[in-house]
């Protein structure tokens, strides 16, 4: 193993002669760089050696701390979307970037004080224990597998396209080659170190990533005399909206459109496969509670600590025609349009801080893209191919194969589409998958913990109900059919889909639940109060698991 991950170091080291660069390099920054990226490979070699079993690989062996997990947490939320593009979407929106991020923080009392603890009881390594805990559990694992292998990859597309113009930034690579790169990177992680590495490298990077934002927060106010009136009014005498910059714009115009995307981010998180298996690496219910506790801190903090940089950068990276494509004011930024908070960076703190910033901003998009790429090769393995296909007799052997050749397509199918969404903007993308996650997942999973009366064909037809709806509304909005396909104009007139696709998910899973009257529905009700029991008393797994549901 020891040779194939010093094999792939020199083969990453050496890939910048691949093609010519596209911006001039920035040593100082690509040397900071090479040495985050070298501690993440060390401790991946560390976990490595203790990750030998399938507990190890896809939990961690329940051996973190709730404070442990409170920072893997913020780390796997602290992503891409957050430093880079929301950072950017300030910077060009202003108000609307400050309620933009305000959805994604909202999410998290439902996570602390209605499922957490229950996801602890009743799953244990991926959220379809939960769904399939009293209902069919054949049928419910292949929808579940679905909704998490379509949420992973529309979350990994967004994470390869920061990652990618990052790099493209740093070394002056080609961006698809820059893509590649990272594929690749994420790939050792999760193959050699599974979760336990995941979470280790989730720790680190979220800690420096805290550190990294404090001190360019501290540096933006000190060049506006620590005054946020001096940083706003800058604003709005350099941005091209002027006073504007500081009020509701056409993010917020449409009510229908602003309600689904609130939608969508508020009940999204309920749904994304990687934030849920990090419930599975406590030792119980009441460590899982307190890691969304200390996780809404770290992240609230952060959210602040990134508007207030979007802030800033337009006074002082949006009036400095050196970082402009050609030296022209309000054109193309060097680097693409996620790339304000790097630009920033080298603006207040030299190469040194550009480099310490992007080497943590990218070793926190490698570990988002491993625990990604982890969950979805959990779902197919254990969920799909140990219950479904081989109905639990696969060894543990067999499933761990399965599992990694699961991360080699995922990253496969993250670098094609990395490579395809390269323009967009990708808080906006984070925005959508967020509003497929609240409907694909979301929806079956709350349903299954709280209300007696679902069933299992409620539970299949409203999910794949879901799945589909939000798909088909994301491809018709403008965001793809007319910014990606290049059609004249949207089928679909709303960005966001949540606001119709969840509550139909909603619907279809009531009605054929409280319409269905076969043996199995009986099954299914009957195994409600039990459920009950095995989601507050976690003590009890262990006698509740020899009871018979099925």
């Amino acid at each position: 193993m020891n040779k194939y991950i010093a094999f792939t170091i020199l083969a990453l080291l050496s890939s910048s002669a691949w093609a010519a660069p596209t911006e001039p390099r920035n040593w100082t920054a690509i040397i900071m760089f090479g040495c985050v990226v070298g501690i993440s490979l060390l401790i991946t070699f560390k976990a490595a050696k203790k990750t030998v079993s399938k507990e190890d690989f896809y939990t961690a062996g329940n051996s973190i701390s709730a404070k442990q997990n409170g920072l893997a947490i913020a780390g796997d939320y602290m992503s891409a979307s957050t430093l880079l593009g929301i950072s950017s979407m300030v910077f060009f929106k202003g108000y609307d970037g400050f309620i933009y991020v305000t959805g994604f923080f909202v999410c998290w009392p439902i996570l602390t004080f209605l499922m957490a603890e229950r996801l602890r009881n009743l799953g244990k390594y991926t959220f379809a224990d939960i769904v399939s805990y009293r209902l069919d559990p054949q049928r419910t694992r292949i929808l579940a597998t679905c909704g998490s292998l379509i949420v992973v990859c529309c979350y990994l597309i967004l994470q390869m396209v920061g990652a990618g113009q990052l790099i493209k930034l740093l070394f002056g690579l080609d961006y698809k080659i820059a893509v590649i790169l990272v594929g690749c990177l994420m790939l050792v992680y999760v193959i050699f170190g599974g979760m336990l590495a995941t979470t280790w490298i989730q720790i680190v990077k979220a800690i420096l990533l805290l550190f990294g934002g404090t001190v360019l927060v501290f540096l933006a106010f000190k060049a506006f005399g620590f005054s946020l009136n001096n940083m706003a009014t800058a604003a709005v005498n350099a941005h091209k909206l002027g006073q504007k910059v500081l009020e509701p714009g056409p993010m917020l115009s449409n009510p229908i459109n602003t309600l689904s995307m609130s939608i969508g981010l508020i009940f999204g998180l309920a749904g994304l496969p990687h934030i849920l298996m990090r419930f599975f690496t406590v030792p119980n219910a009441a460590e899982a509670r307190r890691s969304v506790f200390y996780a809404s801190g770290y992240i609230g903090y952060f959210f602040i600590v990134v508007c207030i940089l979007g802030l800033a950068s337009i006074a002082i990276v949006g009036t400095n025609p050196h970082y402009f494509v050609g030296g022209q004011l309000g054109g193309d930024l060097i680097g693409g349009s996620n790339m304000v908070a790097m630009h920033l960076a080298k603006a207040l703190g030299g190469n040194l801080l550009l480099g310490f910033l992007s080497a943590v901003a990218f070793a926190t998009i490698l570990a988002v893209v491993a625990g990604l790429a982890l969950a979805g090769a959990s779902a197919i393995s254990h969920d799909l191919f140990q219950k479904v296909i081989k109905k639990g007799k696969a060894t543990e052997k067999q499933e761990m194969v399965v599992s990694r050749l699961s991360v080699v397509v995922l990253g496969v199918i993250a670098i094609a589409c990395g490579i395809l969404f390269e323009k967009m903007n990708i808080a906006f993308l984070m925005g959508l998958t967020f509003g497929i996650a609240a409907s694909a997942n979301f929806p079956v999973l709350i349903l299954s913990m709280y209300w007696k009366d679902l069933t299992t064909r409620g539970a299949i037809y409203g999910g794949f109900t879901g799945i589909i709806s939000a798909i088909v509304f994301v491809i018709l909005s403008p965001t793809v059919w007319v910014g990606v396909l290049g059609h004249e104009k949207a089928i679909f007139p709303f960005d966001n889909p949540a606001l119709f696709s969840m509550p139909l998910a909603f619907l279809v899973s009531i009605f054929f639940s409280l319409t269905d009257k076969s043996a199995r529905a009986v099954l299914d009700r009957q195994g409600f109060e039990l459920q009950v029991v095995r989601s507050e008393l976690g003590a009890q797994q262990s006698t509740l698991d020899k009871m018979p549901l099925h």
